[in-house]
């Protein structure tokens, strides 16, 4: 019995050590083994093996694709400070694992040391607009510095990116006020443009509008002096003479004048003669007037033709 109670924790013993002889390593992983501290071998992914109690794990290097952020605080040439981050994506190389593992000790403080030296070179060269522009030529910069830095330790820089670019609150609220005096500036130009094609097409609908209603006058004078005209040949036909017929003219036009007037509504006073001897008058009145112009013409023309003598 006592024999039996001597071998169970004997046999246990051997289990555990058995078993922690085994063990397993994931997918895109490797496993640094080491006996007694000195470096044995790198294990890759699926069931592996080592002696118990002399070899033993040292380490796990993934080997994924993996992503450090920085951010870097800088200055511009035209003396404005600006933060910008920097992504810089890297993988360790499955060949050099050795090297990422024992020859860096804090890879990210190697990362980030590059990526501040590079980008407090690259950024004063350059104005504010300038690093908005040209944020690709800055992370190529840095991927180009990193490579060549990097590749002896087992890294491999895939891509750097500037991901964010952030002057100080002033100075962009100085841009915002900046870029709103612009699109004012644009905006206020298209408005007086619209502005001054509006005034000259109507100035053009104006001109048109009195070109056709002079045109409309013109052509309404002549349609009445034809048909004053007409009027006065058919009277003449039955016997009227030209300033009878006239002064019947006169006389229809002056009670229609009058009619017209007393049909429309809202229409101001106009005191008007109203008896049939005022169309008389008037038309004795146009006849003096036609004489009296005639015979000043006349003697105009004559003092013309004595002067030319």
């Amino acid at each position: 019995m006592g024999t039996l109670f001597f071998w169970i924790p004997v046999l246990l013993v051997g289990l555990v050590i058995l078993f922690s002889s085994f063990f397993v390593v994931k997918q895109q992983t490797a496993v640094i083994v080491e006996r007694f501290g000195r470096f044995q071998s790198i294990r890759n992914s699926g069931l592996q093996m080592k002696i118990p109690l002399v070899d033993r794990i040292a380490g796990r290097v993934s080997l994924k694709i993996q992503q450090l952020d920085v951010i870097v605080e800088t200055k511009t040439l035209d003396d404005v400070f600006v933060k910008l981050k920097v992504s810089v994506q890297y993988v360790i190389i499955r060949d050099k694992v050795y090297e990422a593992f024992y020859k860096l000790e804090y890879p990210h403080e190697q990362i980030t040391s590059y990526v501040f030296d590079v980008v407090r070179a690259e950024v004063p060269k350059m104005k504010l607009d300038d690093v908005f522009v040209k944020k690709d030529d800055i992370a190529i910069a840095v991927k180009s510095e990193l490579q060549d830095a990097m590749l002896d330790y087992g890294y491999d820089i895939i891509k750097t990116l500037v991901t964010d670019i952030d002057p100080d609150a002033q100075v962009k609220a100085a841009m915002n006020r900046i870029n709103a005096s612009e699109r004012e500036k644009i905006a206020a130009q298209f408005e007086g443009d619209a502005a001054r094609i509006l005034i000259v097409e109507k100035a053009k609908a104006e001109a048109e509008s009195k070109r056709l209603q002079g045109q409309g006058i013109a052509d309404q004078r002549r349609e009445i002096a034809r048909g004053l005209e007409e009027s006065v040949e058919v009277l003449n036909k039955v016997g009227i003479n030209s300033q009878e017929a006239s002064a019947l003219i006169v006389v229809t036009q002056h009670y229609d004048t009058l009619q017209a007037i007393g049909e429309a509504t809202n229409t101001n006073l106009i005191l008007l003669p109203n008896s049939p001897q005022a169309g008389s008058d008037m038309l004795n009145n146009m006849v003096a007037s036609f004489t009296a112009s005639n015979q000043i013409g006349e003697a105009m023309k004559k003092q013309n033709r004595d002067k030319k003598a």
